[in-house]
């Protein structure tokens, strides 16, 4: 469990200062280091911006070391694609230390699709400058010029008889830190010998077996286990608790400090007892109730200078609407989201001395570690975080109250503690996809060229909140909200919304000016890539020979996001009795250069099936400050017999750097859904989700004017 601990943690320490060889023996490290940092105790720390180390091994290893995080969505072994392709390694022996505080770069996080815009390039410097200096070393060792020694599999070939000298003879006594910088001027392309080409790891296997050992599974001797008491409503204080019931019961250890209390005990089931003995008094917290949500968040707009403002304007969109041959106004709307990961929170803390060790599955290790310390009153120095495989994030996993809460427990009760939300605490007492209020007006002249735009967002965010279309006088805003529930982070977060009213809106104004939805888009675009994307999925669903039927429907939509393009087209069936049925999803997908092709393609399926939830389904339902349905009994989210048939299309451009490939496919499926069912139905869905206890809601099958045009 990650035994080697330096005196301080690396990030903090100049790289001539670390333990690197004390801990991994003789070899050579290369560094590339981040570009700014701050105190170390400053509520002001600013995150490095890329940062990455790599340690070659006189015994033949290789160890790479990034901040950010594996919960599922593939990063290691494309990280480790890009250590084996610049080395020319097999992928199986680079070994990747990820979001351990005490080892790895300073990271805010992993969320954005930056992972491998961020840390591949950093990681790719520190190999390449790595392989530069091994041609180095073995030109000074043999007294041969460097232009004559070539590198090639893992090894420095030496000319004539092609003998080579691998990590073993070059770095033997070694001991040696260079900077990247010290040693490259331009980074050359990569040379995509391993990357960007099918690969299976190994350990897939144990994932699909059960044989993974996540955080859940931890153990660790003389380990107990914490619960903690929740309030009764968000928002209400705790006024008073009585807790000498559950102090009584043998093995259990209360904690009260200042609004925490909660329990260790043997087993989960002892501390859950032990919680009903507890006898709190809470105080009143005035709520507003579903039925009451949009007209409160209008009402109650966030302090000004929030955390995801964007304002943009151009021309004066008002008066090139009043000219609009053609115009829309509407109201788009998504609900509040659960994330749902497959493991709920949880976190195993163990003290050693004054210094606190938590293995969390968390998306944020660093601010994890700063509010752990804050918390407790420690030195950022004397808590470590080490992120083991974790069940999913999807955003959820941000923040670091279920780590406080362990090192808390584990404190006070002197022995390991783990704590694990349970199912229907990470319902209710995670946070949510914020929900979102989208005001549109649009203008087209009559050949479908945009002439205006006005885009207002209230609360979701400013991801994709700008159009890829073209128009000259346009004005686009996003207005945080008061939120009455807990919001936060989610896999593509406000592009959702925003994308899902733009698309919406693109294909109301493709209905009233009767063109085809493809042409009016292809019409309004200037970037070739989101043209390209667009053309292949309609030409790879048969768009231009689809056979219109009584009940079918087809929709299309496109996203641009994190640097990616992404087109998809839903084919639907709505029966008789207003079901529907979802027979086929085509998404094209362009995120520039694609380093692990088979694991890009399952996060494009993957974010399909995600996204078909909260297109169709899902939905937090709350009522005087408490979530009515806090399970998966009453939270419905895609089963196996909702799922279409997913087709997916990787747009691979060499050329261009690697963008986010995990929220991207997120953003193009509910507008594709919801002009597929409008195709179908003749009925324009603009709230999220689409369905109404899982029936497209009436009229249904009356056809209007929201079918397309053309």
């Amino acid at each position: 469990m990650n035994a080697e601990r330096p005196r301080r943690p690396w990030h903090l320490v100049e790289a001539r200062q670390r333990e690197y060889f004390d801990l991994f023996g003789d070899g050579l490290v290369v560094v590339e280091p981040p570009r700014e940092r701050a105190a170390p105790d400053s509520e002001e720390w600013r995150p490095p911006t890329g940062g990455a180390w790599i340690h070659l091994s006189a015994d033949g290893s290789l160890r790479a070391f990034s901040g950010k995080v594996e919960v599922g969505q593939g990063t290691r072994n494309a990280l480790r694609l890009v250590v084996a392709d610049e080395l020319d390694v097999p992928c199986e022996r680079v070994e990747l230390y990820l979001g351990d505080t005490d080892l790895c770069p300073w990271d805010l996080g992993t969320f954005g699709s930056r992972s491998i815009p961020d840390a591949a390039p950093a990681l790719r410097a520190a190999a390449a400058a790595a392989r530069e200096l091994l041609l180095d070393r073995a030109a000074t060792l043999r007294g041969l010029p460097r232009e004559s020694l070539r590198y090639a599999d893992g090894a420095v070939r030496l000319p004539g008889d092609g003998a080579a000298l691998g990590f073993p003879e070059l770095l033997q006594g070694v001991r040696e830190v260079r900077s990247v910088r010290e040693v490259l001027g331009k980074i050359p392309p990569p040379p995509w010998r391993r990357a960007g080409v099918s690969f299976v790891d190994s350990g897939a296997v144990d994932v699909v077996t059960g044989a993974r050992t996540f955080v859940t599974d931890l153990r660790l001797d003389g380990m107990a286990y914490g619960a903690i008491l929740r309030p009764s409503r968000y928002g209400a204080p705790l006024r008073r608790i009585e807790d000498s019931r559950a102090r009584s019961l043998h093995g259990v250890v209360v904690v009260h400090e200042g609004d925490f209390v909660g329990v260790v005990a043997p087993t989960p089931w002892e501390a859950s007892a032990a919680l009903e003995r507890i006898d709190a008094t809470w105080g009143e917290a005035d709520q507003p109730g579903e039925d009451e949500i949009e007209a409160y968040l209008r009402s109650h707009p966030a302090a000004e200078g929030g955390w995801d403002t964007d304002e943009h304007s151009v021309g004066d969109p008002k008066a090139a609407l009043r000219r609009s041959a053609v115009s829309l106004e509407a109201s788009y709307r998504t609900a509040y989201l659960a994330h749902v990961p497959l493991e709920p929170h949880a976190a195993l803390a163990r003290w050693d001395g004054d210094r606190v060790t938590l293995w969390v599955g968390t998306q944020t290790p660093f601010s994890t570690a700063q509010h752990v310390a804050r918390a407790l009153g420690l030195s950022v120095e004397d808590v470590r975080v080490i992120v083991p495989p974790t069940g999913a994030g999807f955003g959820g996993k941000h923040g670091g109250d279920v780590a406080t809460a362990a090192a808390r427990l584990a404190r006070a009760a002197g022995r390991p503690v783990r704590v694990a939300f349970t199912r229907e605490e990470e319902f209710r007492h995670g946070y949510f996809r914020p929900m979102a209020l989208v005001d549109v007006a649009a203008g087209a002249d009559r050949e479908g060229r945009l002439t205006g735009w006005v885009f207002r967002n209230l609360n979701a965010g400013s991801a994709a909140l700008r159009t890829p279309y073209r128009v000259t006088d346009q004005e686009v805003s996003n207005v945080l909200c008061a939120s009455p529930v807990p919001q936060g982070s989610y896999r593509a977060l406000g592009a959702t919304a925003n994308n899902f009213a733009r698309e919406s809106a693109m294909d109301e104004l493709a209905t009233r000016l009767g063109l085809d939805p493809v042409l009016l888009r292809e019409r309004n675009l200037d970037d070739e890539r989101l043209v390209h994307v667009l053309r292949r999925a309609a030409e790879r669903a048969g768009w231009s020979t689809w056979v219109r039927t009584a009940g079918r429907g087809h929709g299309v939509a496109i996203g641009l996001e994190k640097g990616s393009r992404i087109a998809t087209v839903a084919e639907v069936r709505v029966a008789d009795d207003r079901s529907l049925r979802v027979d086929r999803i085509v998404s094209v997908m362009d995120a520039g250069a694609v380093v692990h092709p088979d694991n890009l393609a399952a996060q494009v399926e993957g974010a399909a099936v995600m996204a078909l939830g909260g297109a169709l389904f899902e939905a937090i339902h709350f009522r005087e400050g408490r979530v009515t349905n806090p399970s998966l009994a009453h939270y419905r989210v895609p089963r196996f017999s909702d799922l279409p048939a997913v087709e997916v299309e990787l747009v691979d451009h060499k050329e261009e750097p690697s963008a986010g490939g995990g929220e991207t496919p997120m953003i193009a499926l509910a507008p594709a859904l919801a002009s597929a069912i409008a195709d179908a139905t003749g009925v324009r869905l603009r709230s999220l989700p689409l369905l109404d206890d899982g029936k497209v809601p009436a009229p249904t099958l009356a056809r209007t004017d929201a079918g397309h045009g053309g």
